[in-house]
């Protein structure tokens, strides 16, 4: 099979889908636009809506609208049987994520490393953007690099450079977690976003959307915290490693509450369907531009896959998320993605160890 896109096409060539995305992304919200969320805008500028929050200097109409941008979302069955899968989707992606922030790996890289502020501008203000133009791109950016890396790295390990280079290397082809991530990213993912989403599903008051709009830092606060006591109260997990997608306990205790949130949320789709849409005119209009929104999501997210294995995965991706919700078709995606960016990277390690000793003498090579 064909080396993926990472390894034979340039940075530049690859840029340019998510930018087309980009672009189709505004052009479509453009489209399908109305009078009607551009109406909750006025309102909460007139401090019609939500007068506590609209009144707050500077930031209190952006807040608002926000906040009554979802809870009109959010005001039908239908609607929010929508917005579970959405939400299970949601938290799918940053499960995976939190993952690739953790894999030594990728530490040199900031914004895949600390995805939190991307992850907050994607939540309060970017949405499908955030995606096309700042993480997907520092992902594929970062394992390019990693693949440069292995390339390369022959020469370092028969010591022909420095230690730093050499720890550099080692660095770039570590893609475990520490084990203190295997109990910080679960549990701060369930309590820092799956417990607002619910909340916000089940009271759909203006106080349970407004936090639940800053979840990416509640992730980020509660998983710092929860891996600093592990590895005070264990001590070897701080140096202990594992690999996520092969470690079948640790890939079970990460991957299975946003498995199970999808299928919940997909059974829900489904049994609503069968009833009456019971969706008023604002509704529809707020759930639509949210479809729109996560559909280019899913289709950057796709490309983000392709572009780093090959077609089958985000065809794998697509079945798997017909049958149990988009969420699973992630995380299903996921295994396959890291199964073939290892192989392709020992594959690269091996070509570049042939290479390093084609021209070296062995027990074959003519004396004259």
């Amino acid at each position: 099979m064909a080396p993926p896109l990472v390894l034979t096409a340039r940075t530049r060539t690859l840029m340019i889908v998510p930018i087309f995305l980009a672009i189709a992304t505004v052009f479509a919200l453009f489209a399908h636009s109305d009078v009607n969320t551009p109406m909750l805008w006025s309102q909460c500028h007139a401090h019609a809506r939500i007068p506590a929050l609209s009144r707050v200097p500077l930031l209190g109409t952006p807040l608002c609208y926000l906040v009554s941008f979802f809870r009109a979302a959010l005001d039908a069955t239908r609607g929010r049987a929508i917005m579970a899968v959405v939400l299970a989707l949601v938290g799918a992606l940053l499960t995976v994520c939190a993952a690739e922030s953790a894999r030594g790996c990728n530490r040199p890289a900031r914004l895949v490393a600390n995805p939190t502020p991307a992850w907050l501008l994607f939540n309060l203000l970017g949405g499908a953007l955030v995606w096309q133009l700042l993480i997907v791109p520092a992902q594929i950016q970062r394992l390019r690099n990693v693949f440069l890396a292995h390339k390369v790295g022959t020469a370092d390990e028969e010591g022909e450079v420095g230690g730093d280079r050499l720890a550099a290397l080692r660095l770039d082809r570590d893609r475990n977690v520490a084990s203190s991530e295997v109990v910080a990213i679960p549990v701060a993912v369930a309590l820092g976003y799956y417990l607002p989403s619910i909340l916000m599903l089940v009271f759909r008051s203006p106080v349970a959307i407004g936090v639940w709009l800053l979840f990416p830092l509640y992730v980020s606060l509660l998983r710092q915290g929860i891996r600093f006591g592990v590895q005070r109260t264990w001590d070897y997990t701080a140096e202990r490693t594992v690999h996520l997608e092969t470690h079948r306990r640790s890939l079970l205790a990460v991957y299975a509450l946003p498995f199970l949130s999808s299928l919940l949320a997909h059974s829900a789709i489904i049994w609503s369907l069968t009833r009456p849409d019971d969706r008023k005119e604002m509704t529809r209009s707020c759930v639509t531009f949210i479809v729109i929104d996560f559909a280019f999501i899913g289709a950057t997210v796709l490309y983000w896959v392709l572009v780093e294995t090959n077609w089958k995965v985000p065809a794998y991706m697509v079945g798997l998320s017909a049958l149990l919700g988009p969420g699973a078709g992630v995380l299903g995606g996921w295994l396959l993605r890291e199964n073939v960016i290892q192989t392709e990277l020992d594959a690269v390690l091996d070509l570049a160890v042939t290479e390093e000793t084609a021209d070296e003498p062995s027990e074959q090579t003519p004396l004259l």
